[in-house]
Protein backbone atom coordinates (compact mmCIF):
# COMPACT_ATOMS: atom_id res chain seq x y z
CA UNK A 1 0.00 0.00 0.00
CA UNK A 2 2.49 2.17 0.98
CA UNK A 3 4.99 1.54 -2.36
CA UNK A 4 1.49 2.31 -4.56
CA UNK A 5 1.43 6.02 -2.54
CA UNK A 6 4.39 6.76 -3.03
CA UNK A 7 4.18 5.95 -6.73
CA UNK A 8 1.08 8.12 -6.85
CA UNK A 9 3.22 10.91 -5.01
CA UNK A 10 5.95 10.60 -7.95
CA UNK A 11 3.48 10.42 -10.66
CA UNK A 12 1.88 13.87 -9.56
CA UNK A 13 5.27 15.43 -9.24
CA UNK A 14 6.40 14.34 -12.80
CA UNK A 15 3.26 15.27 -14.21
CA UNK A 16 3.93 18.83 -12.28
CA UNK A 17 6.85 19.30 -13.29
CA UNK A 18 5.77 18.72 -16.51
CA UNK A 19 3.20 21.03 -16.88
CA UNK A 20 5.63 23.77 -15.80
CA UNK A 21 7.59 23.21 -18.81
CA UNK A 22 4.69 23.19 -20.89
CA UNK A 23 3.50 26.61 -18.96
CA UNK A 24 6.67 28.24 -19.49
CA UNK A 25 6.30 27.38 -23.46
CA UNK A 26 2.93 29.09 -23.64
CA UNK A 27 4.17 31.61 -22.21
CA UNK A 28 7.00 31.80 -24.86
CA UNK A 29 4.01 31.71 -27.74
CA UNK A 30 2.10 34.06 -26.21
CA UNK A 31 4.38 36.84 -25.95
CA UNK A 32 4.17 38.62 -28.86
CA UNK A 33 0.77 39.00 -28.17
CA UNK A 34 0.29 39.79 -24.47
CA UNK A 35 -0.12 43.48 -25.38
CA UNK A 36 -3.46 42.70 -27.22
CA UNK A 37 -4.48 39.91 -24.85
CA UNK A 38 -3.96 42.38 -21.83
CA UNK A 39 -5.97 44.88 -23.76
CA UNK A 40 -8.79 42.66 -24.29
CA UNK A 41 -9.18 41.56 -20.63
CA UNK A 42 -8.75 45.22 -19.29
CA UNK A 43 -11.70 46.27 -21.21
CA UNK A 44 -13.01 42.84 -19.57
CA UNK A 45 -12.96 43.99 -16.23
CA UNK A 46 -14.44 47.48 -17.05
CA UNK A 47 -17.19 45.68 -18.76
CA UNK A 48 -17.97 43.59 -15.26
CA UNK A 49 -18.00 46.98 -13.74
CA UNK A 50 -20.63 48.40 -16.36
CA UNK A 51 -22.77 45.36 -15.09
CA UNK A 52 -22.78 45.49 -11.64
CA UNK A 53 -23.37 49.39 -12.34
CA UNK A 54 -26.33 48.17 -14.28
CA UNK A 55 -27.50 45.97 -11.71
CA UNK A 56 -27.44 49.21 -8.70
CA UNK A 57 -28.97 51.17 -11.37
CA UNK A 58 -31.48 48.72 -11.50
CA UNK A 59 -32.34 48.51 -8.40
CA UNK A 60 -32.76 52.77 -8.23
CA UNK A 61 -35.38 52.00 -11.10
CA UNK A 62 -37.56 49.62 -9.77
CA UNK A 63 -37.58 51.34 -6.07
CA UNK A 64 -38.51 54.43 -7.62
CA UNK A 65 -41.26 53.00 -10.26
CA UNK A 66 -42.72 50.60 -7.22
CA UNK A 67 -43.10 54.31 -5.31
CA UNK A 68 -45.02 55.49 -8.94
CA UNK A 69 -42.13 58.00 -9.69
CA UNK A 70 -40.18 57.90 -13.24
CA UNK A 71 -36.42 59.69 -13.58
CA UNK A 72 -35.86 60.08 -17.13
CA UNK A 73 -32.06 60.24 -16.30
CA UNK A 74 -32.14 57.30 -14.87
CA UNK A 75 -33.39 55.79 -17.37
CA UNK A 76 -31.24 57.15 -19.97
CA UNK A 77 -28.50 55.76 -17.76
CA UNK A 78 -29.91 52.59 -18.10
CA UNK A 79 -30.43 52.56 -21.70
CA UNK A 80 -26.61 53.72 -22.44
CA UNK A 81 -24.72 51.50 -20.01
CA UNK A 82 -26.95 48.43 -22.28
CA UNK A 83 -26.30 49.82 -25.64
CA UNK A 84 -22.45 50.40 -24.32
CA UNK A 85 -22.18 46.60 -23.24
CA UNK A 86 -23.33 45.16 -26.56
CA UNK A 87 -21.12 47.84 -28.03
CA UNK A 88 -18.39 46.89 -26.76
CA UNK A 89 -19.12 43.19 -26.82
CA UNK A 90 -19.06 42.85 -30.46
CA UNK A 91 -15.83 45.03 -30.39
CA UNK A 92 -14.76 42.09 -28.35
CA UNK A 93 -15.48 39.29 -29.97
CA UNK A 94 -14.31 40.74 -33.33
CA UNK A 95 -10.62 41.34 -32.15
CA UNK A 96 -10.48 38.37 -30.02
CA UNK A 97 -11.68 36.26 -33.42
CA UNK A 98 -8.37 38.01 -35.28
CA UNK A 99 -6.41 37.46 -32.38
CA UNK A 100 -7.07 33.54 -31.76
CA UNK A 101 -6.44 33.43 -35.89
CA UNK A 102 -2.82 35.06 -35.47
CA UNK A 103 -2.13 33.34 -32.93
CA UNK A 104 -3.16 29.91 -33.77
CA UNK A 105 -1.21 30.63 -37.16
CA UNK A 106 1.61 31.57 -35.25
CA UNK A 107 2.09 28.47 -33.49
CA UNK A 108 1.35 26.42 -37.16
CA UNK A 109 4.32 28.71 -38.95
CA UNK A 110 6.45 27.74 -36.59
CA UNK A 111 6.25 24.59 -36.44
CA UNK A 112 5.86 24.69 -39.98
CA UNK A 113 9.24 26.44 -39.94
CA UNK A 114 10.61 24.21 -37.30
CA UNK A 115 9.54 20.73 -39.18
CA UNK A 116 11.13 21.93 -42.41
CA UNK A 117 14.81 22.70 -40.69
CA UNK A 118 14.78 19.78 -38.18
CA UNK A 119 16.54 16.61 -39.23
CA UNK A 120 14.48 14.88 -41.59
CA UNK A 121 14.44 11.50 -39.72
CA UNK A 122 13.08 12.96 -36.55
CA UNK A 123 10.36 14.04 -38.67
CA UNK A 124 9.76 10.37 -39.74
CA UNK A 125 8.96 9.94 -36.38
CA UNK A 126 5.17 11.41 -37.03
CA UNK A 127 2.58 10.13 -39.81
CA UNK A 128 1.75 13.31 -42.16
CA UNK A 129 -1.77 13.00 -40.48
CA UNK A 130 -0.43 13.46 -36.75
CA UNK A 131 1.52 16.38 -38.02
CA UNK A 132 -1.18 18.13 -39.58
CA UNK A 133 -3.49 17.41 -35.94
CA UNK A 134 -0.94 18.99 -34.43
CA UNK A 135 -0.65 21.67 -36.77
CA UNK A 136 -3.97 22.48 -36.82
CA UNK A 137 -6.24 21.07 -34.16
CA UNK A 138 -3.62 21.34 -31.66
CA UNK A 139 -2.63 24.67 -32.60
CA UNK A 140 -6.39 26.02 -32.68
CA UNK A 141 -7.00 24.36 -28.77
CA UNK A 142 -3.82 26.26 -27.59
CA UNK A 143 -4.70 29.26 -29.53
CA UNK A 144 -7.92 29.89 -28.19
CA UNK A 145 -6.85 28.85 -24.80
CA UNK A 146 -4.58 32.03 -24.37
CA UNK A 147 -6.46 34.38 -26.13
CA UNK A 148 -10.06 32.74 -24.62
CA UNK A 149 -9.93 30.24 -22.06
CA UNK A 150 -7.02 31.29 -19.84
CA UNK A 151 -8.35 35.66 -19.83
CA UNK A 152 -11.87 34.22 -19.22
CA UNK A 153 -10.64 32.35 -15.98
CA UNK A 154 -9.21 35.31 -14.76
CA UNK A 155 -11.96 37.85 -15.83
CA UNK A 156 -14.56 35.44 -13.94
CA UNK A 157 -12.25 35.06 -10.77
CA UNK A 158 -12.06 39.15 -11.05
CA UNK A 159 -16.00 38.97 -11.41
CA UNK A 160 -16.29 36.77 -8.50
CA UNK A 161 -14.34 39.05 -6.20
CA UNK A 162 -16.31 41.96 -7.07
CA UNK A 163 -19.74 41.06 -7.37
CA UNK A 164 -18.83 38.82 -3.86
CA UNK A 165 -17.79 42.46 -1.93
CA UNK A 166 -21.08 44.32 -3.29
CA UNK A 167 -23.34 41.64 -2.71
CA UNK A 168 -21.44 41.32 0.96
CA UNK A 169 -21.87 45.28 1.65
CA UNK A 170 -25.78 44.50 0.71
CA UNK A 171 -26.29 41.58 2.30
CA UNK A 172 -23.52 39.22 4.56
CA UNK A 173 -25.91 36.15 5.02
CA UNK A 174 -26.27 36.00 0.83
CA UNK A 175 -22.97 36.36 -0.07
CA UNK A 176 -21.56 33.86 2.16
CA UNK A 177 -24.16 31.06 1.31
CA UNK A 178 -23.58 32.12 -2.51
CA UNK A 179 -19.94 31.48 -1.81
CA UNK A 180 -19.73 28.28 0.15
CA UNK A 181 -20.27 26.29 -2.91
CA UNK A 182 -17.03 27.71 -4.35
CA UNK A 183 -14.80 25.05 -2.50
CA UNK A 184 -16.82 22.06 -4.01
CA UNK A 185 -16.36 24.05 -7.65
CA UNK A 186 -12.75 23.78 -6.75
CA UNK A 187 -11.78 20.75 -5.88
CA UNK A 188 -14.47 18.85 -8.37
CA UNK A 189 -12.68 20.81 -10.47
CA UNK A 190 -9.10 19.55 -9.18
CA UNK A 191 -10.32 15.80 -9.61
CA UNK A 192 -11.81 16.21 -13.17
CA UNK A 193 -8.96 17.80 -14.49
CA UNK A 194 -6.94 14.88 -14.23
CA UNK A 195 -9.34 12.83 -16.13
CA UNK A 196 -10.39 15.07 -18.28
CA UNK A 197 -6.60 15.96 -19.43
CA UNK A 198 -6.45 11.96 -19.96
CA UNK A 199 -9.31 11.78 -22.24
CA UNK A 200 -8.64 15.12 -24.38
CA UNK A 201 -4.76 13.63 -25.22
CA UNK A 202 -7.06 10.33 -26.14
CA UNK A 203 -9.71 12.72 -28.28
CA UNK A 204 -6.49 14.08 -29.80
CA UNK A 205 -4.77 10.48 -30.52
CA UNK A 206 -8.68 9.40 -32.36
CA UNK A 207 -8.62 12.55 -34.51
CA UNK A 208 -4.97 11.89 -35.72
CA UNK A 209 -5.97 8.41 -35.94
CA UNK A 210 -8.50 8.99 -38.75
CA UNK A 211 -6.71 12.16 -40.60
CA UNK A 212 -4.02 9.81 -41.08
CA UNK A 213 -6.17 6.64 -42.38
CA UNK A 214 -8.05 8.78 -44.56
CA UNK A 215 -4.59 11.06 -45.67
CA UNK A 216 -3.36 8.19 -46.60
CA UNK A 217 -5.49 6.37 -48.49
CA UNK A 218 -7.02 9.15 -50.23
CA UNK A 219 -3.10 9.60 -51.35
CA UNK A 220 -2.91 6.10 -52.52
CA UNK A 221 -6.26 5.45 -53.83
CA UNK A 222 -5.36 3.87 -56.77
CA UNK A 223 -3.60 1.07 -54.58
CA UNK A 224 -7.27 0.74 -52.25
CA UNK A 225 -9.19 0.51 -56.04
CA UNK A 226 -6.80 -1.79 -57.74
CA UNK A 227 -7.44 -4.27 -54.78
CA UNK A 228 -11.28 -3.71 -54.65
CA UNK A 229 -10.76 -2.30 -51.03
CA UNK A 230 -13.83 0.10 -51.21
CA UNK A 231 -15.23 -1.75 -48.84
CA UNK A 232 -12.72 -2.84 -46.42
CA UNK A 233 -11.24 1.00 -46.35
CA UNK A 234 -14.70 2.43 -45.72
CA UNK A 235 -15.19 -0.11 -42.59
CA UNK A 236 -12.27 1.02 -41.37
CA UNK A 237 -12.61 4.17 -41.42
CA UNK A 238 -15.86 3.30 -39.41
CA UNK A 239 -13.74 1.19 -36.82
CA UNK A 240 -11.87 4.76 -36.42
CA UNK A 241 -14.68 6.69 -35.91
CA UNK A 242 -16.61 4.51 -33.69
CA UNK A 243 -13.38 4.82 -31.35
CA UNK A 244 -13.31 8.46 -31.88
CA UNK A 245 -17.21 8.99 -30.79
CA UNK A 246 -16.52 6.41 -27.48
CA UNK A 247 -13.66 8.97 -26.29
CA UNK A 248 -15.42 11.69 -27.27
CA UNK A 249 -18.37 10.54 -25.33
CA UNK A 250 -16.21 9.86 -22.37
CA UNK A 251 -15.40 13.23 -22.07
CA UNK A 252 -18.62 15.00 -23.24
CA UNK A 253 -20.61 12.53 -20.44
CA UNK A 254 -17.86 13.56 -17.43
CA UNK A 255 -17.66 17.32 -18.35
CA UNK A 256 -22.16 16.88 -18.75
CA UNK A 257 -22.01 15.07 -15.37
CA UNK A 258 -20.30 17.66 -13.53
CA UNK A 259 -22.48 20.40 -15.40
CA UNK A 260 -25.39 18.58 -13.52
CA UNK A 261 -24.18 18.21 -10.47
CA UNK A 262 -22.96 21.72 -10.42
CA UNK A 263 -25.89 23.52 -11.93
CA UNK A 264 -28.35 21.53 -9.86
CA UNK A 265 -26.68 22.27 -6.86
CA UNK A 266 -26.57 26.15 -7.61
CA UNK A 267 -30.17 26.14 -8.92
CA UNK A 268 -30.86 24.98 -5.00
CA UNK A 269 -28.84 27.53 -4.08
CA UNK A 270 -30.93 30.36 -6.18
CA UNK A 271 -33.78 29.12 -4.90
CA UNK A 272 -32.87 29.07 -1.37
CA UNK A 273 -31.61 33.02 -2.10
CA UNK A 274 -35.26 33.82 -3.67
CA UNK A 275 -37.34 32.69 -0.58
CA UNK A 276 -34.47 34.81 1.43
CA UNK A 277 -34.98 37.40 -0.28
CA UNK A 278 -38.68 36.82 -0.62
CA UNK A 279 -39.04 36.56 3.32
CA UNK A 280 -36.99 40.24 3.49
CA UNK A 281 -39.80 41.77 2.28
CA UNK A 282 -42.29 40.71 3.78
CA UNK A 283 -40.60 41.86 6.98
CA UNK A 284 -39.97 44.85 5.33
CA UNK A 285 -36.51 44.60 5.62
CA UNK A 286 -35.56 45.59 1.87
CA UNK A 287 -37.23 47.16 -1.08
CA UNK A 288 -38.41 45.02 -4.17
CA UNK A 289 -35.20 46.99 -6.06
CA UNK A 290 -33.29 44.98 -2.93
CA UNK A 291 -34.55 42.04 -3.95
CA UNK A 292 -33.99 42.52 -7.48
CA UNK A 293 -30.36 43.23 -6.79
CA UNK A 294 -29.85 40.21 -4.52
CA UNK A 295 -31.03 38.27 -7.40
CA UNK A 296 -28.71 39.72 -9.87
CA UNK A 297 -25.91 39.97 -7.91
CA UNK A 298 -26.12 36.07 -6.20
CA UNK A 299 -26.60 34.41 -9.93
CA UNK A 300 -23.06 36.39 -11.11
CA UNK A 301 -21.40 34.99 -7.81
CA UNK A 302 -23.08 31.53 -8.81
CA UNK A 303 -22.41 31.83 -12.38
CA UNK A 304 -18.30 32.26 -12.33
CA UNK A 305 -18.31 29.42 -10.67
CA UNK A 306 -20.10 27.20 -12.66
CA UNK A 307 -17.88 28.98 -15.64
CA UNK A 308 -14.63 28.23 -14.12
CA UNK A 309 -15.73 24.40 -13.54
CA UNK A 310 -16.13 24.77 -17.34
CA UNK A 311 -13.47 26.59 -17.98
CA UNK A 312 -11.27 23.97 -16.36
CA UNK A 313 -11.16 21.63 -18.82
CA UNK A 314 -10.59 24.08 -21.71
CA UNK A 315 -7.14 24.70 -19.41
CA UNK A 316 -6.17 21.15 -19.14
CA UNK A 317 -6.69 20.92 -22.98
CA UNK A 318 -4.17 23.50 -23.68
CA UNK A 319 -1.68 21.63 -21.33
CA UNK A 320 -2.25 18.38 -23.63
CA UNK A 321 -2.15 20.25 -27.21
CA UNK A 322 0.91 21.89 -25.96
CA UNK A 323 2.33 18.62 -24.95
CA UNK A 324 1.75 17.22 -28.31
CA UNK A 325 3.34 20.17 -30.21
CA UNK A 326 6.20 19.90 -27.77
CA UNK A 327 6.96 16.76 -29.16
CA UNK A 328 7.23 18.33 -32.92
CA UNK A 329 9.33 21.53 -31.25
CA UNK A 330 11.68 18.74 -29.49
CA UNK A 331 13.41 17.31 -32.86
CA UNK A 332 16.84 18.56 -33.17
CA UNK A 333 17.36 21.20 -35.83
CA UNK A 334 19.15 20.45 -39.13
CA UNK A 335 22.97 21.36 -38.48
CA UNK A 336 23.96 23.98 -41.26
CA UNK A 337 27.38 25.80 -41.42
CA UNK A 338 28.92 28.38 -43.83
CA UNK A 339 30.73 26.25 -46.45
CA UNK A 340 33.22 27.96 -48.89
CA UNK A 341 31.96 28.58 -52.49
CA UNK A 342 32.25 25.51 -54.92
CA UNK A 343 33.67 25.98 -58.35
CA UNK A 344 33.46 23.70 -61.33
CA UNK A 345 32.60 19.89 -61.00
CA UNK A 346 32.86 18.77 -57.21
CA UNK A 347 33.74 15.24 -55.76
CA UNK A 348 33.17 13.56 -52.81
CA UNK A 349 35.20 10.96 -50.61
CA UNK A 350 33.82 8.60 -48.05
CA UNK A 351 35.73 6.96 -45.38
CA UNK A 352 35.10 4.57 -42.59
CA UNK A 353 31.21 5.31 -43.15
CA UNK A 354 29.01 3.12 -40.56
CA UNK A 355 24.92 3.96 -40.66
CA UNK A 356 22.28 2.23 -38.42
CA UNK A 357 18.76 3.66 -38.64
CA UNK A 358 18.20 3.03 -34.36
CA UNK A 359 21.25 5.05 -33.66
CA UNK A 360 19.87 7.50 -36.15
CA UNK A 361 16.71 8.30 -34.85
CA UNK A 362 18.11 8.14 -31.16
CA UNK A 363 20.11 10.87 -32.22
CA UNK A 364 17.57 12.66 -33.70
CA UNK A 365 15.94 12.98 -30.02
CA UNK A 366 13.46 9.27 -30.27
CA UNK A 367 13.99 7.60 -26.81
CA UNK A 368 14.98 3.89 -27.02
CA UNK A 369 11.52 2.48 -25.96
CA UNK A 370 10.59 3.34 -29.27
CA UNK A 371 12.82 1.79 -31.16
CA UNK A 372 11.92 -1.54 -32.17
CA UNK A 373 15.37 -2.66 -33.83
CA UNK A 374 18.15 -3.29 -32.27
CA UNK A 375 21.73 -1.33 -33.34
CA UNK A 376 21.84 -3.22 -36.90
CA UNK A 377 24.26 -1.63 -39.83
CA UNK A 378 22.74 -0.59 -43.75
CA UNK A 379 26.41 -0.08 -44.11
CA UNK A 380 29.26 -1.03 -42.26
CA UNK A 381 32.58 0.52 -42.63
CA UNK A 382 32.11 2.17 -46.05
CA UNK A 383 35.03 3.95 -48.13
CA UNK A 384 34.49 5.06 -51.48
CA UNK A 385 35.78 8.30 -53.58
CA UNK A 386 34.28 9.56 -56.55
CA UNK A 387 36.14 12.51 -58.46
CA UNK A 388 34.99 15.44 -60.02
CA UNK A 389 33.31 15.03 -63.26
CA UNK A 390 32.33 11.60 -62.70
CA UNK A 391 29.75 9.59 -63.82
CA UNK A 392 29.13 6.60 -61.07
CA UNK A 393 26.28 3.84 -61.71
CA UNK A 394 25.19 2.79 -57.28
CA UNK A 395 24.02 -0.58 -57.93
CA UNK A 396 22.47 -3.46 -56.24
CA UNK A 397 19.55 -5.63 -55.14
CA UNK A 398 16.70 -3.95 -53.34
CA UNK A 399 16.72 -2.48 -49.45
CA UNK A 400 20.44 -3.05 -50.11
CA UNK A 401 21.13 0.66 -48.63
CA UNK A 402 21.38 2.71 -51.89
CA UNK A 403 19.12 5.00 -51.43
CA UNK A 404 20.67 5.20 -48.05
CA UNK A 405 23.64 6.66 -49.11
CA UNK A 406 22.00 9.28 -51.44
CA UNK A 407 19.91 10.66 -47.85
CA UNK A 408 23.58 10.39 -46.39
CA UNK A 409 25.55 12.07 -48.68
CA UNK A 410 22.91 14.75 -49.12
CA UNK A 411 22.70 14.98 -45.13
CA UNK A 412 18.82 13.80 -44.80
CA UNK A 413 20.61 11.16 -42.49
CA UNK A 414 23.17 11.76 -39.91
CA UNK A 415 25.78 9.63 -39.08
CA UNK A 416 27.92 9.50 -36.14
CA UNK A 417 30.26 7.14 -37.69
CA UNK A 418 32.46 7.79 -40.44
CA UNK A 419 33.18 10.68 -42.35
CA UNK A 420 32.27 12.75 -46.02
CA UNK A 421 33.92 16.02 -47.49
CA UNK A 422 33.26 17.21 -50.70
CA UNK A 423 35.94 18.54 -52.94
CA UNK A 424 35.53 21.02 -56.36
CA UNK A 425 38.54 20.84 -58.78
CA UNK A 426 40.13 23.73 -57.18
CA UNK A 427 40.26 22.13 -53.75
CA UNK A 428 38.04 23.53 -52.16
CA UNK A 429 36.62 21.25 -48.90
CA UNK A 430 33.00 20.86 -47.02
CA UNK A 431 32.29 18.63 -44.68
CA UNK A 432 28.45 17.40 -45.05
CA UNK A 433 25.68 19.31 -43.47
CA UNK A 434 22.71 20.40 -44.51
CA UNK A 435 24.48 23.48 -46.86
CA UNK A 436 25.77 20.86 -49.10
CA UNK A 437 22.54 21.01 -50.83
CA UNK A 438 22.54 23.80 -52.16
CA UNK A 439 25.00 23.15 -54.84
CA UNK A 440 23.65 19.50 -55.16
CA UNK A 441 20.85 18.66 -57.86
CA UNK A 442 18.44 15.55 -56.49
CA UNK A 443 15.92 13.85 -58.61
CA UNK A 444 14.34 11.53 -56.10
CA UNK A 445 12.21 8.11 -56.90
CA UNK A 446 8.82 8.27 -57.93
CA UNK A 447 6.97 11.23 -58.71
CA UNK A 448 7.54 14.25 -57.16
CA UNK A 449 5.63 16.86 -58.79
CA UNK A 450 3.71 19.43 -56.81
CA UNK A 451 -0.21 20.61 -57.69
CA UNK A 452 0.69 23.27 -59.60
CA UNK A 453 1.50 24.77 -63.30
CA UNK A 454 4.57 23.46 -64.76
CA UNK A 455 6.38 26.29 -64.65
CA UNK A 456 6.11 26.60 -60.99
CA UNK A 457 7.49 22.93 -60.46
CA UNK A 458 10.45 24.01 -62.64
CA UNK A 459 10.70 27.15 -60.75
CA UNK A 460 11.57 25.39 -57.32
CA UNK A 461 14.75 23.80 -58.70
CA UNK A 462 15.65 27.71 -59.36
CA UNK A 463 13.38 30.87 -58.12
CA UNK A 464 14.73 33.43 -61.07
CA UNK A 465 15.17 30.98 -63.76
CA UNK A 466 15.17 32.60 -67.12
CA UNK A 467 12.33 31.57 -70.06
CA UNK A 468 15.94 30.26 -71.93
CA UNK A 469 16.93 28.56 -68.91
CA UNK A 470 13.81 26.88 -68.53
CA UNK A 471 13.32 25.71 -72.43
CA UNK A 472 17.03 24.57 -71.93
CA UNK A 473 16.69 22.44 -68.91
CA UNK A 474 13.22 20.87 -70.29
CA UNK A 475 15.70 20.15 -73.66
CA UNK A 476 17.70 17.98 -71.90
CA UNK A 477 15.70 16.16 -70.26
CA UNK A 478 13.73 15.71 -73.43
CA UNK A 479 10.28 17.72 -72.74
CA UNK A 480 9.62 19.98 -75.36
CA UNK A 481 8.17 17.12 -77.60
CA UNK A 482 5.39 16.39 -75.07
CA UNK A 483 4.71 20.35 -73.63
CA UNK A 484 4.24 21.19 -77.22
CA UNK A 485 0.87 18.89 -77.44
CA UNK A 486 -0.14 20.32 -73.60
CA UNK A 487 -2.67 23.27 -74.52
CA UNK A 488 -1.33 25.51 -72.06
CA UNK A 489 2.37 24.44 -72.34
CA UNK A 490 4.17 25.94 -69.41
CA UNK A 491 1.05 27.13 -67.52
CA UNK A 492 -0.63 23.60 -67.90
CA UNK A 493 -1.64 22.74 -64.59
CA UNK A 494 -1.35 19.35 -63.00
CA UNK A 495 -2.56 17.76 -59.80
CA UNK A 496 -1.08 16.48 -57.23
CA UNK A 497 2.03 13.93 -57.80
CA UNK A 498 1.81 15.16 -61.48
CA UNK A 499 -1.83 13.89 -61.97
CA UNK A 500 -2.67 14.17 -65.31
CA UNK A 501 1.00 13.71 -66.98
CA UNK A 502 2.08 9.97 -67.51
CA UNK A 503 5.14 8.96 -65.04
CA UNK A 504 7.67 9.24 -67.77
CA UNK A 505 6.72 12.78 -68.20
CA UNK A 506 6.58 13.67 -64.98
CA UNK A 507 9.66 11.96 -64.11
CA UNK A 508 11.67 13.91 -66.86
CA UNK A 509 9.65 17.38 -65.49
CA UNK A 510 11.58 16.24 -62.26
CA UNK A 511 15.04 15.36 -64.08
CA UNK A 512 14.59 19.26 -65.74
CA UNK A 513 13.57 21.03 -62.28
CA UNK A 514 17.35 19.40 -61.23
CA UNK A 515 18.80 20.42 -64.35
CA UNK A 516 17.92 24.12 -64.30
CA UNK A 517 20.26 24.34 -61.03
CA UNK A 518 23.16 23.56 -62.94
CA UNK A 519 24.58 22.24 -59.92
CA UNK A 520 28.31 20.84 -59.71
CA UNK A 521 26.94 17.41 -58.08
CA UNK A 522 23.90 15.66 -59.83
CA UNK A 523 22.38 12.81 -57.87
CA UNK A 524 19.44 10.52 -59.74
CA UNK A 525 17.70 8.05 -57.71
CA UNK A 526 16.21 5.53 -60.49
CA UNK A 527 15.17 8.60 -62.61
CA UNK A 528 14.75 7.10 -65.75
CA UNK A 529 13.27 3.86 -64.54
CA UNK A 530 9.97 5.22 -66.38
CA UNK A 531 11.29 6.22 -69.34
CA UNK A 532 11.66 3.77 -72.58
CA UNK A 533 15.24 3.19 -74.27
CA UNK A 534 15.31 5.96 -76.54
CA UNK A 535 13.63 8.61 -74.15
CA UNK A 536 16.20 7.34 -71.74
CA UNK A 537 19.08 7.84 -73.80
CA UNK A 538 18.09 11.25 -74.90
CA UNK A 539 18.11 12.22 -71.45
CA UNK A 540 21.77 10.88 -70.36
CA UNK A 541 23.01 12.03 -73.47
CA UNK A 542 21.73 15.85 -72.70
CA UNK A 543 23.35 15.81 -69.19
CA UNK A 544 26.57 14.34 -70.03
CA UNK A 545 26.77 17.05 -72.57
CA UNK A 546 26.29 19.41 -69.68
CA UNK A 547 28.90 22.23 -69.56
CA UNK A 548 31.04 22.55 -67.43
CA UNK A 549 30.67 18.81 -66.42
CA UNK A 550 29.11 18.27 -63.30
CA UNK A 551 29.17 15.32 -60.84
CA UNK A 552 26.76 12.79 -61.29
CA UNK A 553 25.69 9.81 -59.55
CA UNK A 554 23.25 7.69 -60.34
CA UNK A 555 21.24 4.55 -58.47
CA UNK A 556 20.04 2.26 -60.96
CA UNK A 557 19.07 -1.27 -61.87
CA UNK A 558 19.44 -0.97 -65.41
CA UNK A 559 22.19 -2.02 -67.04
CA UNK A 560 21.57 0.25 -70.15
CA UNK A 561 22.41 3.82 -67.91
CA UNK A 562 26.26 2.21 -67.52
CA UNK A 563 26.62 3.13 -70.94
CA UNK A 564 27.23 6.99 -69.71
CA UNK A 565 29.33 6.02 -66.57
CA UNK A 566 32.92 5.72 -66.03
CA UNK A 567 32.53 3.72 -62.68
CA UNK A 568 29.81 1.18 -61.26
CA UNK A 569 29.84 0.34 -57.80
CA UNK A 570 27.97 -2.14 -56.09
CA UNK A 571 26.20 -2.73 -52.52
CA UNK A 572 26.18 -5.59 -51.36
CA UNK A 573 26.68 -7.00 -47.35
CA UNK A 574 26.67 -3.67 -46.00
CA UNK A 575 29.56 -2.67 -48.09
CA UNK A 576 30.45 -1.20 -51.40
CA UNK A 577 32.50 -2.95 -54.63
CA UNK A 578 33.35 -1.48 -57.47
Amino acid sequence: MASQSLRQLKSFVADREKSKQYIKWLMHYTSPFKFRIGGMMAVRLFMTYISIYAALISRQLVDTASQGKTEATVYLIFAGVMIAQLVIQVCLDLASAMINEKYSFGIRKQVYDKLLCSVWIGTQRFHTGDMMTRMTSDAGNIANGMVNVIPDIIILLVQLVSVFVTLFYFSPVLAISALFLTPIGVVLSWVLGRILKRYQVKVQETETAYRSFIQESLANLLVVKAFNGEEHFSERLTELRENRFYWVWKKNKLGAATSFVMNGTFSLGYMLAFLYAATQIAKGNITYGTLTLFITLFSRIQSPIVALVSKFSGAVSILASAGRVMEIQAIPLEERREIAEMSGAVGVEISDLSFAYDRALIGAGSKKTEIENTSNDVLSHVSLKINPGEFVAVMGKSGIGKTTLVRILLYFLQTDRGNIVYRDINGHEAHVNGAVRSFISYVPQGNTLFSGTIRENLLLGKGDATEEEMEEALRIADCLDFLKDLPDGLETRVGEKGVGLSEGQAQRLAIARAVIRKSPFIILDESTSALDEDTEKQVMQGICALNPRPTCLLVTHRKSVLNYCDREIVISNKSITE
